[in-house]
């Protein structure tokens, strides 16, 4: 790989909200969500709350409400989303997919066995990174939300007496997690969000919208489409599923590793769950056992 000149390229949204319950991730991610696209879907780990904002400002969405969050559960949804067209789609919330049921913490637990000395970590840390890829290549805008831990502290309420007050601590994840994104803003029970982290131009870290909707998505989307445009990944799948050479499948693999899509969700041929660098493989593993033409 040789060292060439920089370019900006287009790209979707990253977005990570985090707050305690009651704080409006929910409703955020939501609207944030439309000012984004259109074609909607929501994976709801949280007992069917989206739907209760279903005609609120004409919003209409799909959801599916998983029941398991193995990570590798989660890839397999976002390759039925990309297959069904969804250009944004929100989690609420990831957190299940590490301390819910079949989530990070519990599979460690069975793959550790009886043996002190045998680590789950070391098997469950890859599906989990699949999972954060798929996530991150995903071939639309992705919005995830995050529970934080809670604790009381004591503020000065309206008439300068000291009050509990609860907020949200660290995020329910792996620790870092949210810094995958582009976007990061802390909700509080006023449902302000404040941005702790941004790389969007615009978008100050510090800075805090009350009720944040379509303008903080239009500054994001405004943002992240300038650039030069990539190949799409139903554009890749065609190309895979057209070349007929080992080395044209091996420099087409080669390229969407280059630029951080090999683990874009998505279906194959049979509408299988896969992702894309594992359907160039295959196709490889095809054009090498049908021999070359």
């Amino acid at each position: 790989m040789d060292f060439e000149e920089a370019t900006k390229e287009a790209a979707k949204a990253r977005i990570a909200l985090t707050g305690p319950a009651g704080s409006g991730k929910t409703y955020t991610a939501l609207m944030l969500a439309f000012g984004l696209g259109e074609n909607v879907a929501v994976i709801d780990t949280e007992r069917g709350k989206a739907g209760l904002y279903v005609g609120r400002n004409g919003w209409r969405f799909k959801t599916i409400k998983p029941t398991s969050y193995a990570p590798l559960s989660l890839v397999d949804h976002l390759a039925k989303a990309e297959g069904a067209g969804f250009d944004v789609v929100v989690i609420d919330s990831l957190s299940h997919y590490w301390e819910g049921k079949d989530g990070m913490l519990e599979q460690v637990d069975k793959r550790s066995g009886a043996n002190k000395f045998t680590s789950g970590w070391k098997v469950v840390r890859p599906e989990e990174q699949r999972m954060i890829d798929a996530i991150l290549a995903y071939a639309g805008h992705v919005i995830i939300t995050l529970r934080t831990k809670q604790e009381y502290v004591l503020e000065k309420n309206d008439r300068g007496k000291q009050e509990p007050t609860r907020v949200g601590t660290k995020p329910i994840q792996r620790e870092g997690i949210e810094y995958e994104f582009d976007l990061i803003g802390d909700l509080d029970l006023t449902n302000t969000l404040t941005v702790s982290k941004s790389r969007i131009e615009g978008v100050q870290t510090g800075i805090t919208y009350k009720k944040p909707g379509m303008e903080l998505a239009a500054e994001v989307a405004a943002f992240l489409a300038d650039g030069k445009q990539l190949p799409t990944l139903a554009e890749y799948r065609q190309q895979a599923a057209e070349l007929s050479t080992r080395e044209e499948l091996l420099a087409l693999y080669k390229e969407v590793c280059e630029h951080q899509i090999d683990g874009a969700p998505m279906l194959d041929d049979e509408g299988r769950p896969t992702i894309l660098g594992d359907y160039i493989k295959a196709r490889g593993r095809e054009v090498t056992a049908g021999g070359e033409s």
